[in-house]
């Protein structure tokens, strides 16, 4: 390996991305606790932030009130960043936004990071359900992104003033699994994440997009990117094939339309779908962003999926079953990078 490609793997940051997923027989208590219990973790192998995401009407995630979850693990932990990955900015009042989150900064200052996306988070009915509209749509992410920014600017004579939030320094990044967010990123100056880890074929269009359109702005003078990748790390490839099957069976439950709580791990997981859903799963799930695999496989993988993204940070989400598995992944990923 060349010495800058060593650099490359080595010295990457790396983040975690937690949906707080509810086990199967679990609630979303036991979820919190376990969520506690990971960023406590990761901080000490050395992790650079933690993130969780607003997700709505998901038997199988917890992180709903994002905000709330997000000052909870802040408050567990002492030098992570936390923030999140992100808030669906289409669902809320920017106001609301800004001033729940210079809360969180108040609290927990040089900690927090803003990430915003434009997508529902769930169905159409629960998007009603949060904005009892649905005029207010995706197009007008850029004018509730610039609102936003503004409500973080210090002006003691704009007429509405988001108190706590005016004056402060939060980082905003943007989210996206498609060119949007990445083109608005770079107009704006911002640094931008893209969801590798469920949109693994516009992953490289994206950037692409993002880092020849980026213009320099007051917080960023060079574009600076995250991707997201799945990883499910164990000690054999047997067992982390395995442990990957709760994940299977969550998109298998989602592209049917019945989401469910996160599922144990099955033995044979092509006796629960069928080749047309399999096909789709594994599209999604693709082997570039979905890293399945004892330590060396791996390595191996994320090495060739941070050259191949030439990513500044990786964030990753595991979502297994079992806590102690979700742990000991974590764990092989810092062993490789030397954390």
């Amino acid at each position: 390996m060349a010495s800058n490609q060593t650099k490359l793997f080595y010295d990457i940051p790396l983040s975690v991305l937690d949906l707080a997923p509810i086990a199967e027989g679990s609630n979303a208590e036991q979820s919190f606790k376990h969520s506690v219990e990971l960023a406590q973790h990761t901080e000490k192998l050395g992790f650079n932030r933690y993130w969780l995401a607003e997700h709505h009407n998901m038997p199988g995630i917890a992180s709903s009130a994002t905000s709330v979850i997000i000052g909870h693990i802040a408050g567990a932990t002492k030098k992570i960043r936390v923030g999140a990955g992100g808030i669906m900015l289409p669902n809320h009042a920017t106001l609301v936004i800004a001033e729940q989150f210079g809360t969180l900064e108040s609290l927990y200052p040089g900690r927090i990071d803003l990430g915003l996306g434009r997508a529902p988070g769930s169905d159409q009915a629960t998007a009603y359900a949060l904005r009892r509209t649905l005029n207010r749509g995706a197009e007008e992410f850029p004018d509730q992104l610039e609102e936003l920014q503004d409500y973080f600017e210090y002006n003691t004579s704009a007429r509405v003033r988001a108190i706590p939030g005016e004056g402060l320094k939060i980082p905003i990044w943007l989210l996206g699994s498609s060119g949007f967010s990445a083109q608005l990123a770079a107009q704006k100056g911002l640094p931008f994440s893209f969801a590798s880890h469920f949109a693994p074929d516009y992953t490289l269009p994206a950037l692409k997009l993002y880092r020849e359109n980026f213009k320099p702005s007051d917080v960023l003078q060079e574009p600076y990117s995250m991707v997201g990748v799945n990883v499910i790390a164990a000690d054999t490839d047997e067992k982390a094939q395995l442990l990957a099957t709760s994940q299977q069976q969550q998109f298998l439950s989602l592209i049917r339309g019945t989401p469910t709580q996160l599922k144990p791990p099955i033995e044979n997981i092509s006796e629960v779908w069928s080749p047309m859903e399999q096909a789709h799963i594994e599209k999604t799930l693709d082997s570039r962003s979905t890293i399945v695999g004892n330590p060396e496989t791996v390595k191996r993988k994320l090495e060739s999926f941070i050259k191949e993204t030439n990513a500044d940070e990786v964030i990753i989400n595991s979502q297994i079953f079992y806590q102690e598995d979700r742990l000991r992944s974590y764990e092989i990923v810092a062993e490789l990078f030397g954390k």
